[in-house]
């Protein structure tokens, strides 16, 4: 049976991930370099008035075409005009903006589906007491204004997608990328469960981390965040400490998985610790690091000999003072996003893009041959 499209494809790289979009672009039309006629981006914009309001605006049509919106909601480095101030974009606005353009799309596109890596609210996926249930209210918003496929990447707690269960919500794993990057940037890794351990800073990664150490071969150590329910700090129990449990660390590297870095205090607590018990590097793998409090503390962390590197992805947005950090290496994730976007416009399933076991497994092969 001949390999046909869905339609047409359309990739709209909102604002702020107009670069991440541009490589997802230049993958698109090496392959299919018969079906592209320059590009796959559309134009957009979402230009505001002096109060801050806004419009969304396509300056092609999309009718009948398949179409994909990438979403960094997390970009902060993006700023708009209001009453003469320059104000950076806080993720209700990008979310706004989304919402904008598929207004401006107005039902013309046979399909539309978004990339957002880093799902939006995707924290505040659960009530505790009289609180709004903010992530699953903004999927129901995407699908009823006719969305029909979310992709995300590590979400914080994939069960959320119950909010929205006839519609699809891909949830998809950075795993293969992070380890590659980890094994290009050092050569002298022992991936053995004697020299090497993966360790969960709390009980929430757990998950994520008994997939890394079961593809790795090694063993796995969590800490559990022991709080203050007696106090609320910034709408949150303040951690009192880090227990940790598990197979001794002495003289092992280390690799503390976690789905995203915030202010990072409690990863540097957690390395600290590791450091305290003997642990010879200590290595960070986060698909997004927002440092939302700065560079300083890691700094630091990286003078003392506290971490060694850590990794994340190009997901969402990277500060220039980052990326010239020694301590940082940046996991690039836009060849994966257009395997995504090039299988499903080709209405197959992606599947094996899902399951990357087999994908880690010859990669460690090829490692400990020295081939990589």
């Amino acid at each position: 049976m001949k390999d046909s499209l869905y339609g047409e494809l359309s990739v709209i790289g909102m604002r702020g991930c107009e670069e991440f979009a541009e490589q997802v672009d230049f993958y698109l039309k090496e392959w299919r370099r018969h079906d592209s006629d320059g590009t796959f981006l559309v134009d957009v914009s979402c230009p505001r008035f002096g109060s801050g309001e806004a419009k969304g605006t396509i300056h092609h049509s999309l009718r009948g075409n398949d179409v994909y919106i990438v979403c960094d909601v997390f970009n902060h480095g993006v700023t708009y005009n209001m009453y003469g101030k320059s104000v950076p974009m806080s993720p209700d606005d990008h979310f706004q903006d989304l919402k904008r353009i598929i207004g401006a799309i107005g039902g013309k596109a046979r399909r539309i589906s978004v990339v957002m890596p880093m799902l939006y609210e995707g924290r505040q996926h659960k009530r505790t007491g009289r609180e709004s249930l903010d992530c699953a209210l903004a999927l129901q918003e995407l699908v009823s204004m006719g969305i029909t496929n979310l992709i995300t990447f590590d979400a914080h707690d994939p069960r959320v997608q119950n909010a929205i269960p006839l519609h699809g919500f891909e949830d998809v794993r950075s795993t293969y990328q992070m380890i590659k990057a980890m094994l290009r940037t050092y050569s002298d890794l022992d991936i053995d469960p004697e020299k090497t351990m993966i360790i969960s800073p709390d009980e929430g990664g757990m998950g994520k981390c008994m997939y890394y150490s079961s593809v790795m071969g090694i063993d796995l150590g969590m800490f559990y965040k022991r709080r203050d329910y007696s106090i609320i700090v910034n709408g949150k129990n303040p951690i009192v400490a880090h227990e940790y449990l598990g197979r001794d660390v002495d003289g092992k590297d280390v690799i503390i998985v976690d789905d995203m870095i915030s202010s990072g205090e409690s990863v540097i607590d957690v390395a600290r610790q590791l450091k305290s018990k003997g642990a010879k590097r200590i290595f960070t793998f986060a698909t997004f690091g927002l440092f939302c409090n700065g560079l300083d503390i890691f700094d630091k962390a990286y003078e003392e000999g506290v971490i060694n590197q850590i990794f994340t992805t190009n997901l969402i947005y990277r500060t220039p003072e980052l990326l010239k950090r020694e301590w940082y290496t940046e996991v690039n994730m836009c060849k994966y996003v257009a395997y995504i976007i090039d299988t499903l416009n080709h209405d197959r399933t992606i599947s094996h893009l899902l399951d990357q076991s087999k994908k880690i497994h010859n990669l460690l092969d090829k490692y400990k041959s020295g081939k990589v």
